[in-house]
Protein backbone atom coordinates (compact mmCIF):
# COMPACT_ATOMS: atom_id res chain seq x y z
CA UNK A 1 0.00 0.00 0.00
CA UNK A 2 1.46 3.50 -1.06
CA UNK A 3 -0.54 6.05 1.10
CA UNK A 4 1.34 9.02 3.09
CA UNK A 5 -0.52 11.50 5.63
CA UNK A 6 0.65 14.47 7.10
CA UNK A 7 -0.06 17.54 9.06
CA UNK A 8 1.62 20.75 8.85
CA UNK A 9 2.84 24.11 7.95
CA UNK A 10 3.55 25.70 4.54
CA UNK A 11 7.09 26.59 3.70
CA UNK A 12 5.82 29.49 1.63
CA UNK A 13 3.04 30.42 -1.01
CA UNK A 14 2.28 27.56 -2.98
CA UNK A 15 3.63 27.34 -6.68
CA UNK A 16 0.98 26.78 -9.75
CA UNK A 17 1.09 26.54 -13.41
CA UNK A 18 -0.02 24.42 -15.84
CA UNK A 19 1.41 21.37 -18.31
CA UNK A 20 1.49 21.93 -21.71
CA UNK A 21 -1.42 19.83 -22.12
CA UNK A 22 -3.67 22.60 -19.92
CA UNK A 23 -3.56 20.46 -16.57
CA UNK A 24 -2.85 22.62 -13.76
CA UNK A 25 -0.71 21.72 -10.71
CA UNK A 26 0.36 23.11 -7.49
CA UNK A 27 3.68 22.74 -5.92
CA UNK A 28 4.28 23.06 -2.01
CA UNK A 29 6.44 21.88 0.96
CA UNK A 30 4.56 21.25 4.55
CA UNK A 31 7.05 21.10 7.18
CA UNK A 32 6.04 18.64 9.50
CA UNK A 33 7.09 18.20 13.11
CA UNK A 34 8.72 15.00 14.19
CA UNK A 35 7.35 13.40 16.94
CA UNK A 36 10.09 13.03 19.38
CA UNK A 37 12.57 15.32 20.45
CA UNK A 38 16.06 15.96 19.34
CA UNK A 39 18.08 14.49 22.29
CA UNK A 40 21.04 17.14 21.78
CA UNK A 41 18.98 20.22 21.31
CA UNK A 42 16.17 19.26 22.94
CA UNK A 43 13.75 20.73 20.11
CA UNK A 44 11.27 19.09 17.79
CA UNK A 45 12.91 18.87 14.22
CA UNK A 46 11.09 19.12 11.27
CA UNK A 47 10.83 17.05 8.12
CA UNK A 48 10.09 19.03 4.84
CA UNK A 49 7.99 17.14 2.27
CA UNK A 50 7.56 18.26 -1.08
CA UNK A 51 4.12 17.99 -2.24
CA UNK A 52 2.28 18.46 -5.70
CA UNK A 53 -1.27 18.64 -6.21
CA UNK A 54 -3.22 18.17 -9.55
CA UNK A 55 -6.29 19.43 -11.52
CA UNK A 56 -9.25 21.12 -8.81
CA UNK A 57 -6.89 19.73 -5.72
CA UNK A 58 -4.22 22.11 -7.09
CA UNK A 59 -6.33 24.86 -7.82
CA UNK A 60 -7.86 24.72 -3.87
CA UNK A 61 -4.75 24.83 -2.65
CA UNK A 62 -3.52 27.84 -4.70
CA UNK A 63 -7.06 29.88 -3.72
CA UNK A 64 -6.88 29.19 0.01
CA UNK A 65 -3.79 28.37 1.22
CA UNK A 66 -0.37 30.65 2.01
CA UNK A 67 2.95 30.55 3.76
CA UNK A 68 2.38 29.36 7.08
CA UNK A 69 -1.14 27.65 7.45
CA UNK A 70 -1.68 24.83 8.65
CA UNK A 71 -2.16 21.56 6.01
CA UNK A 72 -3.31 18.36 6.68
CA UNK A 73 -2.83 16.34 3.44
CA UNK A 74 -2.87 12.56 2.55
CA UNK A 75 -1.29 11.35 -1.13
CA UNK A 76 1.02 8.23 -2.21
CA UNK A 77 5.04 8.56 -2.08
CA UNK A 78 6.09 8.68 -5.73
CA UNK A 79 10.06 8.88 -6.30
CA UNK A 80 11.97 10.12 -9.67
CA UNK A 81 15.27 10.37 -11.28
CA UNK A 82 17.30 12.69 -13.22
CA UNK A 83 20.43 13.74 -14.29
CA UNK A 84 21.77 17.05 -12.76
CA UNK A 85 24.24 19.41 -14.60
CA UNK A 86 27.23 17.68 -13.01
CA UNK A 87 26.43 14.57 -14.59
CA UNK A 88 25.79 12.94 -11.52
CA UNK A 89 22.36 11.00 -10.95
CA UNK A 90 19.98 12.87 -8.35
CA UNK A 91 16.79 11.18 -6.48
CA UNK A 92 13.61 12.60 -5.96
CA UNK A 93 11.02 12.26 -3.62
CA UNK A 94 7.59 13.78 -3.19
CA UNK A 95 3.54 13.48 -2.13
CA UNK A 96 1.45 13.05 -4.94
CA UNK A 97 -1.54 14.99 -3.03
CA UNK A 98 -5.24 12.91 -3.27
CA UNK A 99 -6.74 15.32 -0.49
CA UNK A 100 -5.85 18.43 1.48
CA UNK A 101 -7.69 19.84 4.32
CA UNK A 102 -8.03 22.67 6.81
CA UNK A 103 -6.16 22.20 9.91
CA UNK A 104 -6.79 25.26 12.11
CA UNK A 105 -9.44 27.42 12.38
CA UNK A 106 -9.83 30.52 10.21
CA UNK A 107 -8.70 32.57 12.99
CA UNK A 108 -5.59 30.50 14.08
CA UNK A 109 -4.49 30.48 10.17
CA UNK A 110 -3.03 33.44 9.95
CA UNK A 111 -5.95 35.84 9.96
CA UNK A 112 -7.48 34.11 6.79
CA UNK A 113 -7.11 31.81 4.17
CA UNK A 114 -6.11 33.04 0.70
CA UNK A 115 -3.41 35.60 0.89
CA UNK A 116 -0.84 37.16 -0.96
CA UNK A 117 -1.98 39.99 -3.56
CA UNK A 118 -4.90 37.50 -4.26
CA UNK A 119 -8.37 39.07 -2.58
CA UNK A 120 -9.58 37.00 0.73
CA UNK A 121 -12.26 34.38 -0.77
CA UNK A 122 -14.73 33.12 0.26
CA UNK A 123 -13.96 29.48 2.52
CA UNK A 124 -15.84 26.58 1.01
CA UNK A 125 -19.28 25.94 2.43
CA UNK A 126 -19.52 23.61 5.20
CA UNK A 127 -20.42 20.14 4.56
CA UNK A 128 -24.66 19.57 4.52
CA UNK A 129 -26.23 16.71 6.57
CA UNK A 130 -29.43 15.58 4.99
CA UNK A 131 -32.25 15.12 7.17
CA UNK A 132 -34.65 12.50 6.69
CA UNK A 133 -38.43 12.92 6.74
CA UNK A 134 -40.22 11.23 10.05
CA UNK A 135 -41.50 8.89 7.65
CA UNK A 136 -38.08 7.85 6.31
CA UNK A 137 -36.12 7.30 9.49
CA UNK A 138 -34.81 4.27 9.99
CA UNK A 139 -36.61 2.04 12.72
CA UNK A 140 -35.28 -0.69 14.72
CA UNK A 141 -37.65 -3.11 13.99
CA UNK A 142 -37.18 -3.24 10.43
CA UNK A 143 -34.20 -5.37 10.48
CA UNK A 144 -34.10 -9.12 10.33
CA UNK A 145 -31.59 -11.23 11.71
CA UNK A 146 -29.64 -13.10 8.90
CA UNK A 147 -27.78 -16.92 9.74
CA UNK A 148 -24.60 -16.87 8.57
CA UNK A 149 -25.35 -19.57 6.86
CA UNK A 150 -28.17 -17.15 3.93
CA UNK A 151 -25.21 -15.12 3.25
CA UNK A 152 -23.86 -15.14 -0.34
CA UNK A 153 -19.93 -14.83 0.65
Amino acid sequence: MNAWHGVGNLTKDPESGTTQSGVPYCRFTVACQRRFKNQQTGQYEADFIQCTAWRETANFVQRYFIKGNKIGVSGSITTGSYTGQDGQKRYTTEVTVDNVEFVAPRSDNGGGYGGGNRPEPTPPPAPVQAQQQPSQQMNMNDFQEVDDDELPF
